[in-house]
């Protein structure tokens, strides 16, 4: 029973077996997983909506992009470290494992120092600029005050996580995040519903939940001795491990700011619709992240594939596991999408009791349910090019489809469609230029997947 259980919340080789099987028994917890780390957002809406009202959810949502915009340099340092782990662990590189882990956890306290410091000066210039309504502003400004000072909690479980999964071992993540997730539902009622902190106590309950989560990441990676070494000395930054971790993540990284920066230029013209529309947005968005959570895991689970058989230089078996996994993650996709069709009304009326709200939620959803299909296809390939270390593609693709289409395409569409009745165009046009960008994502990211260029991206190479 002892060994059954160390096997289960241990490292999981991926460079043998059926690729298939090897990628849905990975997936299927980080499924779970992203199901409870969405929790954390929809919990604070469902509990902020219904105990504060809908101007205090309207103010939860409207601080999404700015604290995604903060977060970019984790994301970097994420992307990096978990290619490089997954890489040096299929290579059975045991020293340069070691010294990569290490240089991740000295860079984590590094960048947490750095946004610490910095987020209390540019928090409330950005909600102006934005034009957030007067009626939430103050309560964005607190939310994302106290989340930011908490923010290695967050940052050290992201990043900790991701060396797990890097490593293979998803159950471990997934256990850590459940344990956080009833903890933070908890808080939540504890703070709003029975002291009545609103806003605040959300972002408070968020923040001890991450921060008990990255201690137990951290608990675990000490106890990994046959895998690595965890030493004092380790944590002394190697140039080349610094090196390879900026250069592997910094276009995740900037592809994250890139798209966050997006977000927050679209979330002023989302202002300009009012509080109702913030709202349902908020609401679109929440039961969106459930639906993107197979796509997003995939996107994982092919990083940690390829990463881990491109180390062992087993090239027709990542491409093997690549049509396998996309082909599975599009399935899936395709049953989710045909679900929040058929129960979406059901869904939206979670979050609020107002039927207006409900309707024009499910409106805007049917908008972009057919996106989700096209977004597996991104996410699986570009997980693909992450693992094989060919970082820099999926980034320009991001940028290309973001900024250069989405954007200027719902501005567009919006300055089209004014009318007297409707002074700032259709609200829609925030949505059908999110589809049309995933859409155009997919199929340039085929492309690029089949020239294979990320072939040649290997970190020994």
């Amino acid at each position: 029973m002892g060994g059954q259980l160390k096997k289960l919340f241990g490292p999981v080789d991926m460079t043998e077996g059926k690729p298939w099987e090897k990628i849905v028994a990975f997936t299927v917890p980080l499924v779970i997983g992203n199901i409870a780390q969405q929790l954390y957002n929809t919990v604070d809406s469902i509990i902020v909506g219904r105990y504060v009202g809908d101007n205090a959810l309207a103010a939860v949502g409207s601080a999404g992009p700015i604290l995604n915009l903060l977060l970019v340099l984790f994301i970097g340092i994420s992307v990096g470290s978990s290619v490089m782990v997954s890489q040096y662990f299929g290579a059975k590189e045991r020293e340069e494992l070691s010294g990569t882990i290490g240089s991740c956890v000295t860079l984590t306290a590094i960048a947490s120092i750095i946004i610490m410091a910095l987020a209390p000066f540019v928090i409330m210039p950005m909600l102006e600029l934005l034009h957030t309504p007067d009626t939430i502003i103050d309560w964005c400004n607190s939310y994302l005050r106290i989340l930011f000072i908490g923010i290695a909690g967050v940052a050290y479980y992201n990043i900790l996580s991701g060396i797990l999964r890097g490593l293979g071992d998803s159950i471990s993540a997934l256990l850590y995040l459940l344990v956080a997730t009833v903890l933070n539902i908890i808080l939540d009622l504890w703070f709003v519903a029975g002291l009545g902190l609103g806003v605040p106590g959300v972002a408070l309950a968020t923040a001890i939940a991450q921060a008990v989560s990255a201690i137990l990441c951290m608990w675990k990676l000490t106890r990994m001795k046959e895998i690595f070494d965890f030493k004092p000395h380790y944590l002394k930054m190697k140039k080349n491990h610094a090196v390879n971790i900026i250069r592997l993540g910094l276009p995740s990284g900037l592809t994250q700011a890139i798209f966050s920066l997006a977000m927050v230029i679209v979330q002023s013209l989302t202002n300009s619709f009012g509080e109702m529309f913030i709202a349902a947005n908020v609401i679109v968005m929440r039961v969106d992240g459930f639906a993107m959570m197979p796509n997003f895991s995939f996107g994982t689970t092919m990083t940690t594939y390829a990463g881990q058989n491109v180390g062992a230089n087993s090239y027709d078996r990542v491409e093997k596991g690549a049509r396998q996994g996309t082909l599975i993650a599009a399935g899936t996709s395709a049953v989710i999408t045909a679900m929040i069709l058929l129960f979406g009304k059901n869904l939206m009326g979670i979050f609020t009791s107002t039927s207006e709200l409900v309707e024009l939620s499910m409106r805007l959803m049917c908008i972009l349910a057919v996106g989700y299909i096209a977004m597996a296809v991104t996410q699986s390939l570009s997980g693909v090019m992450r693992g094989a270390g060919d970082t820099m593609t999926p980034m320009w693709i991001s940028i290309i489809t973001t900024v250069l289409i989405r954007v200027p395409l719902a501005y567009g569409i919006s300055w089209a469609t004014r009318t007297p009745e409707l002074p700032n165009g259709r609200s829609e046009c925030i949505f059908i230029s999110l589809l049309v960008s995933w859409v155009l994502g997919a199929i340039v990211t085929g492309f690029f997947y089949r020239k294979g260029k990320w072939k040649t991206k290997a970190l020994a190479s």
